[in-house]
């Protein structure tokens, strides 16, 4: 987001390679944009102090050259905001408003400013006021649909600059300095015609190209375009241009609408279909993926034609490490208006089911090839086209990365066109995976909270109870990871009755014992404890004796914090009798040493001595070093209690020992990170894997 324009439809040349672009006209409008950011605003000359940053207006219809002015503004001035440039698209492709809270996280995203999943949009833009306090920012706002998304968005800090891009004014923000755009110049407008057919044609009938520049109003989409058109003509003349665009005879048909039309019509039928089709790419971004599937070619194919697409003006190639395009937004309603009227809607259906299918298997792919270790995930992509495959596990995330935008878009889209839902949850239960395989649940929970948000609407609208009860439980642990335990409490209690409607004893036991689990973060000790209890007797009743043991322990938790050290020391022992018997050293381990733990608030120090002894040795068997050393320094606190400080002394040098060469190890070895799989779990039993 920080690095590229999101709509390069203006005066900006590029002939697809980035071979040259030079910005064209526009001195006036330059001039007098950076004369209004020199100029005293109404707060300085009425002797206040100015409370926000300056916003400066680009206003203007799509194709008009208005996000190209602004980048072509920002390049010019950048140097003079140190603290650098942050750039937001806040319209979508088709028009929808982006929501505040989705643009305030990736703008602090962009700032390296960890932000809570499923954060309030007040708390993100607060947030994002915060972080850009006292900083000197340059901030690009592209594609604004109103004033409320960009006040929202307005940092708190005078020495900053916002340029707004937008359709027309952004009434309700004070002191907005507008710019409103009309046409190129005429000698910028021939210019811009002549980088795509060569000085020649222009050189031999100039009043033809005048005559041209005046059909296209100056326009620098429709120029553009124009250009492309003769660029793929060498014999054809400019003023053969001009009279088919004067031939089109519909006045009420805009400039750019008429050359679309024209350039659309004289593409060949396979390419002028794969054109329409890219109306449905997500977040207007097309990779040679998207492109074969919406037109049912193979990738080779699908990525020439985009290339071809690029010459002709129709697409602009994005600057990214992998092959990535984007539709002009001026000619994406076109394009969906083309669709509609001249393809079938179950076509239309079949194509954007196609992009969904490749999308889903993609993010397989991406996931199962960080599973090195297991021969059924080798077998699944050994099964797979290689075109599907990547060839290692950093070109998969780098895929990921660089398409997450459109992944995510793409998720939002196929929930909202609600005919395609069982493809739908696999892209979502996919998507899901692949971003904790790659990137852990922590980095991803904010992907994730709106993942879980998208897969909840499904599974209400479909009455899903099982996945509706997953979706919940889901959210519900990421809003106690943010600090949101009232409001996980409510999806954990709504996540037991769907477990219970869908007769599903995993999420009903999970939700009653998450519910305990929320109680207790709230300080209720004893309804925690009383729905440990109602979770332990459906394990115990389904023979499930390891989450037995485990939930001896967290009622045994909720006991030691209520004070009740009696009942604390029974929940531990009952917990260590069950880790016994079922062979796990290391919760063995664990459980001996919280019951040495409550021994010793019980006033107990010679028992909790003996069972800190007995841990020690468990934890030696388990090989957790870290729970070995702890164990040493509490038995060092024991012995201290107990008047031996020399044994205390040699206990504690043990612990010291331990914790050094555990560092060490971590130095040379490196760590992972831990992933909590119940939160990023998306379960269904109606969706192959």
């Amino acid at each position: 987001m920080t690095d590229q324009a999101v709509e390069t439809n203006g005066a900006r040349l590029s002939d697809g390679a980035g071979e040259d672009s030079r910005f064209l006209g526009r001195t006036r409008e330059l001039k007098g944009l950076c004369a209004d950011i020199e100029r005293a605003g109404l707060d300085t000359l009425s002797g206040r102090k100015a409370p926000r940053a300056r916003v400066l207006l680009i206003a203007g219809r799509p194709g008009s050259g208005r996000t190209a002015l602004a980048e072509e503004l920002v390049r010019q001035v950048a140097d003079r905001y140190e603290d650098g440039v942050l750039r937001a698209r806040l319209s979508e492709p088709d028009g929808t408003p982006v929501p505040v809270e989705r643009a305030a996280r990736e703008l602090l995203t962009a700032l390296d400013v960890a932000v809570p999943a499923g954060a309030a949009e007040d708390d993100l833009a607060q947030a994002l006021r915060e972080a850009l306090a006292g900083r000197r920012t340059l901030m690009l706002l592209d594609d604004a649909a109103d004033a409320e998304q960009v006040d929202a968005l307005l940092p708190d800090s005078p020495q900053s600059l916002v340029v707004a891009v937008a359709r027309g004014p952004l009434t309700g923000i004070t002191d907005v300095r507008p710019c409103t755009l009309g046409g190129l110049d005429t000698k910028s407008a021939v210019e811009l015609l002549s980088r795509h057919t060569g000085s020649v044609r222009i050189t031999v009938d100039p009043r033809a190209a005048e005559g041209l520049v005046e059909e296209c109003q100056a326009q620098p989409a429709a120029l553009m375009l124009a250009g492309g058109w003769l660029a793929a003509r060498p014999k054809a003349a400019v003023a053969d241009l001009a009279k088919h665009l004067r031939a089109e005879g519909d006045e009420t048909a805009g400039p750019l609408a008429r050359v679309f039309r024209l350039a659309h019509a004289s593409l060949p039928a396979p390419a002028a279909r794969t054109l329409r089709l890219l109306c449905l790419a997500p977040a207007g971004l097309v990779d040679p993926h998207t492109a074969s599937a919406l037109a049912g070619c193979s990738v080779s194919s699908a990525r020439a034609t985009l290339d071809d697409f690029v010459a002709l003006g129709l697409l602009h190639a994005v600057d990214s490490p992998l092959p990535q395009y984007e539709v002009p937004g001026c000619i994406q309603p076109m394009l969906k208006a083309l669709a509609e009227s001249q393809d079938r809607p179950a076509e239309i259906q079949l194509a954007r089911a196609r992009m969904l299918e490749r999308t889903v298997r993609l993010l397989q792919s991406c996931r199962a090839i960080t599973e090195t270790d297991s021969a059924q995930a080798r077998e699944k992509l050994l099964g797979m086209p290689r075109s599907l495959r990547f060839p290692s596990p950093r070109a998969a995330a780098e895929w990921l990365e660089v398409r997450r935008p459109a992944l995510l878009a793409s998720a939002r889209l196929a929930v909202a066109d609600g005919e395609l839902d069982t493809l739908a949850r696999r892209l979502m239960s996919q998507l899901v995976r692949a971003m904790v395989a790659h990137w852990g649940t922590q980095a991803a929970a904010a992907d994730l909270y709106g993942v879980h948000g998208l897969v909840l609407d499904v599974a209400e609208r479909r009455g899903l109870p099982r996945e509706k009860a997953a979706a919940l439980l889901n959210l519900g642990d990421l809003d106690v990871r943010t600090g949101r335990t009232a409001k996980a409490l409510v999806r954990y209690r709504a996540a037991l009755d769907a477990g219970r409607e869908g007769n599903d004893p995993y999420a009903t036991g999970r939700a009653m014992e998450s519910v305990g689990g929320a109680h207790l973060e709230l300080g209720d000790y004893d309804r925690a404890a009383d729905w440990f209890g109602r979770a332990l007797a459906q394990r115990l009743a389904r023979d499930e004796r390891t989450d037995a043991a485990r939930l001896y322990g967290r009622i045994a938790t909720a006991h030691t914090y209520a004070g009740r050290y009696g009942e604390a020391m029974r929940g531990w022992r009952a917990a260590v009798a069950g880790h016994r018997k079922e062979g796990d050293v290391a919760a063995h381990a664990r459980a001996l040493s919280e019951l040495a733990r409550v021994q010793e608030y019980a006033g107990r120090p010679e028992e909790s001595l003996r069972t800190c002894q007995e841990a020690v040795e468990w934890a030696r068997r388990a090989e957790d070093t870290r729970l070995q050393a702890a164990l040493h320094l509490r038995l060092a606190d024991t012995l201290e209690h107990l008047g031996d400080p020399t044994a205390a002394r040699l206990h504690r040098g043990a612990a010291e020992r331990m914790l050094g060469e555990e560092l060490h190890e971590g130095d040379t070895q490196g760590s992972v990170p831990e992933q909590d799989p119940n939160a990023c779990e998306i379960r269904s039993t109606s969706i192959e894997d």
